[in-house]
């Protein structure tokens, strides 16, 4: 004799799971193992639309800009303006040993070798000409020595394939519809998949909220019009910041048209911070 499902049902031991609710539920995890923030939400209840989700909802004809950045090294001085104003107005303590952007001070002496340093980021320009090479100890170079020295502002690169995106099982780390990459503090688990993925070392933990750091070219200000921190801050005009989309912008313009470089171009991020003098010892 045949039994009515609903008799089926009103038979079945309290606590089990029936058949088909229990190849829903191993179907959505094995499907996790391919998209990773759903098996997290399964697993530990995660809900809602993460960032990286979100990013993806801009209307496509919506007109935005793509930021590009643009550092010319032969006017940086040096001087730490930059790194300051990043710091106050980004919220990373000031004197903590970590900064969205900081500067580094190249020297090459006539033998070819390349000493460089950056004590606390540059934050308070270089006033001393010895090395820092860390635990207290500074390395004294004579100044016959020298063949050059130079200055290279570094900070995170946008990149348009960026290696941080793809292994941020969250999608707490996202591309927004400008190409800037942003990090959502909310959804941030501290992993660190993020700080050992990006090839320019432009990523940290905060050390007051404990979640991936990075520089954002000051998303927002640049929203609202405003220049980044850095940019303003800089009294010699090497960093500069331009729109891709915007066919009269000028930093768009010297990128398109003049001999810039990027860093680490053969790991196929498609870096959009551009440099202008940057010498061949830079990595």
């Amino acid at each position: 004799m045949s039994v009515e499902p609903s008799e089926r049902l009103s038979k079945r031991p309290a606590g089990s799971v029936s058949r088909r609710d229990f190849l829903k539920k191993t179907g959505l995890v094995a499907a996790g193992v391919l998209a990773p923030a759903v098996a997290l939400e399964l697993i530990f209840g995660l809900k809602g639309t993460s960032p990286a989700q979100a990013s993806g909802e801009a209307t496509p004809a919506q007109t935005v800009p793509h930021w590009q950045f643009l550092v010319d090294t032969n006017k940086c001085v040096g001087c730490g303006f930059c790194v300051k104003a990043c710091k106050l107005e980004n919220e990373v303590p000031y004197d903590a040993n970590a900064s969205r952007t900081w500067v580094e001070r190249h020297v090459v002496t006539k033998d070819g070798v390349a000493h460089v340093d950056s004590p606390k980021a540059g934050r308070d320009g270089f006033i001393t000409p010895d090395i820092d090479i860390g635990e207290g100890k500074t390395l004294q170079i004579a100044p016959e020595d020298i063949a050059k020295a130079f200055f290279v502002p570094k900070l995170c690169n946008q990149c348009n394939h960026p290696p941080c995106v793809q292994v941020c099982p969250v999608g707490a780390t996202y591309k927004g519809p400008d190409g800037v990459v942003l990090v959502d503090r909310t959804w941030c688990i501290g992993c660190g998949y993020c700080v050992n993925a990006c090839p320019y070392g432009a990523r940290f933990f905060h050390p007051v909220y404990h979640t991936a750091e990075k520089c954002t070219f000051c998303e927002h200000r640049i929203s609202k019009g405003l220049l980044p921190a850095c940019v303003q801050a800089c009294a010699f005009g090497a960093r500069r910041i331009g729109d891709e989309n915007d066919p009269g912008d000028n930093v768009a313009q010297v990128i398109a048209t003049q001999r810039v470089e990027v860093l680490k171009g053969e790991y196929g991020t498609d870096p959009q911070c551009f440099y202008l003098g940057l010498d061949s010892e830079v990595r």
